[in-house]
């Protein structure tokens, strides 16, 4: 009886021995796939896009304030009082119209002393030539007439003053009758055809600017509209600070549509160059700086790139530097990768 006992404990400890292990074995296993599990879960997922080269217009844009070709002060060389202004602000004028009278009785004044010093010169010219007076007599009276010829002219000059161009009012600083003072001109008269505009262009192109360059111009004003212009002046030094050379962009503006003090933008073409390009969705920026970068996918790994953009095309950048032709770069799942993170790729 005891031997039945015995056997049949046995038995049973036996059997509770092999539930545990087999519970022991059942929860290591499920710890593993937990682990697995996991550890799948934490891999981030990214999309990814095949990347090539391509030939790329290389455009670079500008930006500029509108500039008249020619601006005039129109004002005596003296204080006197003004007799009559003849334009207003918007009135185009011609070269050589009168466009103010000054005061005219100092005029008036030179005129009869130059009249009274013609008389004389040929009083003395008369006798000159029967030898009444000696030459340098004769000298002396021809300088005074001179002398005074010059002063009327240049009084003339500043009485009635004349527009030296074609072109447009636009400023008036004075009413009929007033005293001009010196402080301000009476008008100025700007000359808008053409315009220019003063670009500051990357010593990078300093060998591929030329004189005589077609250009393209944009304002606001006037939306998309296309205006064309032509590189006139290239300045022979680059700027030390920021590595730019001066270039003036003059355009021919024969309706006078666009107005000194525009803004625009100017675009120049230096040709076509084979670049990388990407999706805009692709690039990154880094936080607290300029630098742009990108994800590049190889192997089941992504490997950061610092990236040098060129032009942006639609929803497309092209890059100067920093990727490879025919590379797959990550375009969405940025946020949680590091150089070097395991990434799955989402089909």
């Amino acid at each position: 009886m005891n031997n039945n006992k015995n056997k049949y404990k046995m038995k049973m400890k036996l059997q509770i021995a092999a539930l545990t292990a087999v519970s022991i074995l059942t929860a290591c296993t499920g710890n593993k796939d937990d682990a697995r599990m996991k550890m799948a879960d934490e891999t981030p997922t990214v999309k990814v896009a095949l990347v090539t080269e391509r030939p790329v217009d290389q455009i670079r844009e500008y930006t500029a304030t509108v500039e008249a070709e020619v601006t005039n002060q129109i004002a005596p060389m003296s204080p006197v009082r003004i007799d009559r202004i003849y334009v207003e602000v918007g009135d185009r004028v011609a070269k050589g119209q009168k466009l103010v009278q000054m005061d005219a009785a100092n005029l008036t004044q030179i005129k009869l002393q130059l009249d009274n010093q013609a008389a004389e010169f040929l009083r003395i010219d008369e006798l000159y030539k029967v030898g009444g007076v000696s030459k340098s007599a004769w000298e002396s009276a021809k300088m005074a007439l001179d002398v005074r010829e010059t002063s009327y002219k240049n009084m003339l000059e500043n009485t009635a003053l004349l527009s030296p161009v074609n072109g447009v009012v636009t400023a008036r600083n004075y009413d009929n009758g007033d005293m001009y003072s010196g402080a301000q001109p009476v008008l100025t008269v700007e000359q808008i055809t053409p315009v220019k505009l003063l670009i500051n262009v990357s010593e990078t192109y300093f060998t591929q600017v030329k004189k005589g360059q077609k250009v393209t111009i944009k304002s606001d004003v006037y939306g998309d509209e296309e205006f064309e212009g032509t590189i006139n002046l290239i300045y022979p030094t680059i700027n030390s600070a920021t590595r730019t050379f001066p270039v003036e962009v003059r355009v021919p503006n024969g309706d006078m549509r666009i107005r000194p003090g525009m803004f625009a933008r100017v675009t120049l073409n230096f040709g076509t160059l084979n670049h990388v390009v990407v999706p805009d969705l692709a690039i990154v920026k880094q936080t607290g700086s300029g630098e742009r970068y990108v994800f590049v996918y190889n192997g089941g790994k992504v490997s950061r790139r610092v990236v040098e953009l060129g032009r942006r095309m639609g929803e497309e950048y092209e890059l100067v530097s920093g990727i490879d032709n025919n590379s797959q770069v990550v375009v969405a799942g940025q946020s949680k990768l590091l150089d070097g993170t395991e990434v799955r790729v989402e089909e």
